[in-house]
């Protein structure tokens, strides 16, 4: 799958709290092993690694179709394994740099065990989405960008107040500013809407695949927003 582009260089370490980041940590040694071990692989092998690993929209989009007992074949677990699989660094780079500075706070609210759910069942729904929207494609989808999408979600759900620190390129110089994190995050989401809508078919996917991720973390997060204030 397409990485997602960025603009400038996104900080908020200050906003996590005392809980060691213990999801967000496997998740990341996952993906650099997979990357390390496709990195390794000969030509005939890494494109092996994503045809096993790598979610096909056609196949799943197949299976989501049949018998309901017939869902737990393979092509389901692809929806999950897909995930953590990358193809370059700059893509697992720009992945992780998003899971770190949105994950952070949000796994020290949640706990580690929540925010890791809440990563891979963000992750596998994003991927059925695509598999439902394009399941003529028989390209297989890889990559955390759903995943990491529905972390961004998450965050602009539970902390819409909080400012957020970008780099921004001035000419030769970097330019610290605060922004708001909803300023931001609805400036990455008008760009992955426009990219749906007008870009190419490969791009349409990967950027429906974010929007998918993102729609679920944010519905996820006011949901668990209002059934607190039901509860107090």
């Amino acid at each position: 799958m397409a990485g997602s582009s960025h603009t400038g260089i996104v900080t908020n370490w200050s906003a996590a709290g005392p809980t060691k980041p213990y999801a967000i940590v496997s998740i990341s040694l996952l993906c650099l092993v997979m990357l390390s071990l496709y990195s390794l692989s000969s030509p005939m092998l890494q494109q092996a690694l994503i045809n096993m690993l790598g979610m096909n929209p056609q196949a799943l989009s197949e299976l989501i179709h049949s018998a309901p007992r017939g869902w737990w074949n393979y092509p389901a677990i692809t929806a999950l394994t897909g995930i953590f699989v990358h193809a370059n660094w700059v893509h697992l780079a720009g992945n992780l740099a998003y899971l770190w500075v949105f994950g952070l706070p949000l796994e020290s609210r949640l706990g580690s065990v929540s925010f890791l759910l809440i990563f891979i069942a963000g992750g596998a729904l994003a991927n059925i989405s695509v598999a439902l929207g394009q399941g003529q494609l028989d390209t297989p989808i890889i990559g955390a960008s759903g995943a990491v999408s529905t972390v961004v979600g998450c965050y602009l759900g539970l902390l819409p107040s909080r400012q957020i620190g970008l780099f921004l390129p001035l000419g030769l110089y970097l330019q610290f500013a605060q922004v708001p994190s909803l300023l931001v995050i609805g400036s990455w989401f008008t760009l992955q809407l426009l990219y749906t809508v007008f870009g190419p078919i490969n791009a349409a996917v990967a950027w429906w695949n974010h929007l998918a991720g993102f729609a679920l973390g944010l519905s996820l997060m006011l949901l668990y927003r209002a059934l607190r204030q039901f509860r107090v």
